[in-house]
């Protein structure tokens, strides 16, 4: 192809001759291009909005707690209650060697917390130290519970983030303070700043984590335990487990192995694929209504120049007589074609661009959002890339049409 300043002036030309069609033609590129765009960086920021949800929680964990049997069995009639307890721990521990994370948690709900003047209604969270494999914190000040607190029961805790802004209004690191939690003292050694909101017995903003050994003191709960939670080793999937724990603590504590409702395990891997899969399908509907869109814009195009090279066949004629060859005139038809749709779709990703900002605004602005609603720098090289190829074939029609016109046949149409 021939790229000289002729050739752009007479593209230049032809767009400004056939203005009002290539403003519409233009406009489908346009719209196809800034759906695509605008949908491929609306979802990532869905996806991050989604995901925020379950910041922190252990993508292969399941979480397990006792329920009413519904079956009876050896002796034993349906409707009887069970309870988890600290012998559940050991054993699952042995008979299941897969298991990386066993670790229990009692709660208790209601309890005021106090510091000075401020209070604030809080659960307590009894836990092991690690229990922040399956609910990682995000420590702002001080640190998480360890095993030392554990084994020495002392009176420490780990603070979420509306009990600390609550207790704590001025701010500053409150590490080394005692709150007063319904009859009992502790001392703060850390601040929990976690984003997620998927939590076990309740809300970590709301929560006040106190060692397991000292909780099961205070509130009397003796060897039971509310509820258990797991997670599998690297490569191991939690599904594959759910059946052999079952059956463990079946055997355990006397209820029917096949009883699903007799104990309730909340698979969290089951979760994120199902989340994993609903993302793939958006994605892929994205692709298809984007791509659809600009293949449309981009025959709209195509139709355009053949009407454009049926318009100007004396022109084409004539500039074969003179002697203008075959190559002069493809170069100019689709050199015409990739101009209008690169214009129109670079219109359309800055229009993108400036929409995602918009949004990306709006939704920071809102209360406990944050999310990035952007396209990548390479995205928009790709589908500025994607444009030139698809003006091509836009023009390839019209451009063998236009080479196929003779002089003695164009001077014959006029």
């Amino acid at each position: 192809m021939r790229f000289d300043l002729d050739s752009y002036r007479e593209i230049a030309d032809s767009l400004v001759r056939n203005k009002s069609r290539s403003l519409l033609t233009g406009f489908g590129v346009f719209w196809g291009i800034f759906m695509l765009l605008f949908l491929i960086g609306g979802g990532q920021g869905l996806k991050q909005l989604v995901t925020r949800e379950f910041d922190g929680f252990a993508t292969n964990a399941a979480i397990m707690f006792p329920s009413q049997t519904t079956k009876p069995w050896q002796g034993y009639k349906q409707g009887r209650y069970w309870n988890l307890n600290y012998t559940d721990i050991d054993r699952l521990k042995q008979m299941v060697p897969d298991l990386e994370t066993v670790t229990p948690v009692v709660s208790s709900w209601g309890q005021t917390a106090v510091y000075g003047t401020n209070s604030i209604t809080s659960n307590v969270k009894c836990v092991f130290a690690d229990y922040a494999k399956i609910e990682e914190p995000s420590i702002r000040y001080g640190r998480y519970l360890n095993d030392a607190d554990i084994a020495q029961e002392r009176k420490v805790c780990v603070i979420g983030r509306r009990i600390y802004e609550s207790l704590f209004p001025a701010g500053g690191d409150p590490c080394g303070s005692y709150i007063k939690v319904g009859a009992v003292y502790y001392q703060v050694v850390g601040v929990d700043f976690s984003s997620g909101n998927m939590s076990v017995q309740g809300s970590a903003d709301e929560a006040v984590v106190i060692p397991l050994s000292l909780g099961r003191k205070i509130y009397h709960r003796g060897n039971n335990i509310d509820l258990l939670c797991v997670t599998g080793r690297s490569g191991i999937r939690m599904s594959s487990l759910e059946n052999r724990m079952q059956q463990i603590l079946a055997r355990s504590h006397n209820f029917d192995p096949t009883d699903k409702q007799a104990v309730f395990i909340i698979n969290t891997e089951q979760m994120f694929s199902l989340m994993d899969n609903l993302f793939t399908g958006l994605n892929f509907l994205i692709w298809l209504v984007g791509l659809g869109t600009i293949l449309a814009g981009i025959i709209g195009v195509s139709n355009i120049m053949m009407v454009t090279v049926r318009e100007r066949t004396i022109e084409i004629g004539i500039r074969r007589a003179i002697g203008a060859t075959p190559r002069d005139i493809l170069s100019q038809i689709i050199l015409e074609s990739i101009a209008l749709t690169l214009a129109a779709g670079s219109l359309g990703i800055i229009f993108a661009v400036q929409m995602l900002r918009l949004t990306q605004t709006i939704v920071n602005n809102l209360p406990d959002m944050s999310a990035t609603f952007q396209i990548s720098f390479w995205t928009a090289v790709a589908a500025a890339a994607l444009l030139t190829v698809l003006g091509v074939i836009a023009g390839l029609a019209p451009a063998s049409r236009a080479m196929n016109i003779k002089p003695v046949d164009a001077m014959r149409d006029e």
